[in-house]
């Protein structure tokens, strides 16, 4: 068999049992993993008992252009989609992994990403474990929202908790928000953004190691999703 084919295989079978109904009501949504931007070290996704594996290469998802592994499937409408995440490798301070709906699979596309650090040490004026970015123009920029260095409150709400992670990215027409939890039950608000993007787009989980030639292993837990 294929490798592509059986790896797609595998975690179309992962994760319809850990999304539900819902997701088996939609048999035509397989999930796939790839690279994306070809990271100079190829990743991987393994299935565990409990959720997905992510190893990943990549120099960033930021700038202009991104390099990461993707874990994903092709949905359409509004979405409901949390995880959490129990670890994250540390390769770069930069290490980045989270919850991520993408225009199209280039390396350029347009997207948002609420996405956790390994640590919660100080990045520009970030000093949070969480960041919540976009891509707004395809081949532009990227952009992050995250609370003011100067709103030391909101900065101290929103630490990285290892194993302990959730995050929950929900879609609503063109409004994304991103919300952090302690538990899964109860969440805190963390970013809104309004971006108009198809309604069918591609949803799931990513990682960068954040350096060429290394890779970061980030292990995704709870998935847990809503349409």
């Amino acid at each position: 068999m294929n490798y592509l084919i059986y790896k797609s295989l595998q975690i179309f079978l992962l994760l319809t049992f850990f999304w539900g109904a819902e997701t088996q009501a939609q048999p035509q949504a397989n999930f796939k993993a790839q690279d994306i931007g070809k990271p100079a070290v190829k990743g991987d996704a393994q299935i565990v008992p409990e959720g997905v594996d992510i190893k990943a290469g990549g120099e960033d998802i930021w700038m202009n252009a991104d390099q990461f592994h993707f874990v994903y499937k092709q949905i359409e409408g509004d979405f409901d989609f949390v995880a959490r995440l129990e670890s994250l490798e540390r390769s770069h301070l930069y290490t980045k992994a989270g919850l991520m709906a993408r225009e199209n699979l280039t390396s350029g596309s347009r997207n948002v990403m609420f996405l956790a650090f390994p640590g919660n040490d100080k990045r520009n004026n970030n000093r949070g474990g969480y960041e919540f970015q976009y891509r707004f123009e395809k081949g532009k920029e990227s952009k992050a929202i995250y609370p003011s260095l100067t709103d030391t409150v909101a900065q101290a709400a929103f630490p990285a908790n290892y194993p302990n992670v959730w995050m929950r990215l929900k879609r609503k027409d063109s409004v994304f928000s991103a919300y952090t939890s302690p538990d899964g039950i109860n969440w805190v608000q963390y970013a809104k953004f309004t971006m108009e993007l198809p309604k069918k787009i591609y949803l799931g989980m990513a990682a960068t190691a954040h350096i060429k030639g290394a890779t970061t292993v980030a292990k995704f837990r709870n998935l847990q999703m809503n349409q």
